[in-house]
């Protein structure tokens, strides 16, 4: 059964212009590295904290949504990862609203952890905003 295994799911989000085009790229993967689920979408306008913030609010979302337990976040924006940690202090009023939906969101999970991790380690989520991004409607 899956959901009792630790995920990994790495999360970026990118705007084109700040703001601008937005989208995010998510992928969940195993210990081993299996890709369990990915995600890239637009999520239109926005600039890129609130893009980096939605990665992991949809990242969320959809590991609750797979009766996903256990759960290790890894993002390379120390800002998000520093404001949901309670390290620094969230001012803009869109991005508390999506930091108090993902704080919500938290609880659901038997196991919750968020790290910092550096851009080159984040590839495929990046890949995965990109290819959102460069999608044609």
């Amino acid at each position: 059964m899956r959901n009792k295994e630790l995920l990994f799911i790495f999360c970026d989000g990118s705007s084109r212009g700040n703001p601008g085009p937005a989208a995010i790229g998510i992928t969940a993967q195993t210990h081993e590295g299996e890709e369990i689920f990915s995600i890239a979408e637009k999520i239109g306008i926005a600039t890129n904290n609130i893009a980096e913030w939605k990665a992991l609010q949809r990242g969320m979302e959809e590991a609750i949504a797979r009766d996903e337990l256990k759960v290790k976040f890894k993002l390379d924006s120390e800002l998000v990862v520093k404001q949901m940690k309670g390290e620094y202090k969230v001012k803009n009023s869109g991005l508390l609203t999506i930091k108090q939906s993902c704080e919500k969101l938290k609880t659901r999970f038997d196991f919750f952890e968020i790290i910092y991790i550096p851009r080159e380690q984040n590839s495929r989520a990046d890949a995965l905003a990109n290819i959102a991004q460069d999608t044609k409607l």
